[in-house]
């Protein structure tokens, strides 16, 4: 299957002003994850979706294919599939969408996130950490549960899998897991989800992949060991993100 990855760049976020092109490593922030997800290798084209010619101009300036979307819309998940309706993108059949503001997101997530499509044959898939029960307490942190082959069965921002007996600690702890921001999508399980209107619990939650799980759509979560790196959402997450980045790549332009 041909794999379009996409990336969503929104420029009005208002906890790191004008996130995207705040700088990493010298670059910016959105120019880092493009080079991220060209290195993994996973996808036949990489593309940015932003809604701000400032982020159209730091792409191209960078090499990188950039789509100027609608300001109107109200997710990534949305951005993503305008793009992905374009006719110069319309021959790929799966879509990865990456964050933004994610420049450290592990190799193996987007790769079992397109493995729940390409090989488990879902129609949507992500992608989970095993996680220490700490993040139970953590409503910034999403956690998700899931049945047999994978699929997921809820995402949440409270303590879930809920321990009810002290007794059964240790099974419980064995199935905790930190959701990571991934998603891979069959062309028609994206035009699906952003046809539909938003669900209760999504409002409830704000959780945006809750309104396709919802309304019945199965979606594989790949669990990977290794522990993500956190987003880029304040200033004192782009100073340890700088830091990792000198420690990492020390010496790359």
């Amino acid at each position: 299957m041909s794999v379009l990855a996409i990336i969503p760049a929104r420029l009005g976020a208002t906890r790191l002003p004008r996130k995207p092109l705040r700088l990493l490593g010298g670059l910016p922030l959105v120019v880092r994850v493009w080079q991220h997800v060209i290195d993994m290798a996973v996808a036949d084209a990489v593309v940015v979706a932003t809604d701000a010619a400032d982020i159209v101009d730091a792409v191209i300036a960078a090499g990188g294919d950039v789509v100027l979307t609608s300001e109107r819309h109200l997710s990534g998940t949305d951005r993503i599939a305008e793009v992905a309706r374009r006719p110069e993108y319309t021959k790929f059949s799966v879509i990865v969408n990456v964050q933004g503001d994610e420049p450290f997101v592990p190799v193996a997530a987007v790769r079992g996130a397109l493995e729940m499509v390409t090989v488990a044959h879902f129609p949507l898939g992500t992608a989970a950490a095993h996680a220490s029960p700490a993040i139970l307490a953590e409503p910034n942190v999403v956690k998700v549960v899931c049945g047999a082959g994978g699929r997921a069965l809820y995402f949440s921002r409270a303590p879930i899998p809920f321990l009810r007996e002290r007794s059964e600690t240790d099974e419980r702890d064995a199935l905790v897991r930190q959701h990571l921001g991934i998603y891979a999508y069959t062309r028609q399980a994206l035009a699906t989800w952003v046809a539909l209107p938003p669900h209760p619990l999504e409002r409830i939650e704000r959780l945006e992949q809750l309104r396709p799980l919802a309304a019945g759509v199965p979606m594989g979560v790949a669990t990977i060991d290794e522990s993500p790196a956190r987003g880029v959402d304040t200033e004192a997450d782009l100073a340890r993100a700088n830091a990792l980045w000198h420690d990492l790549y020390a010496g790359r332009t």
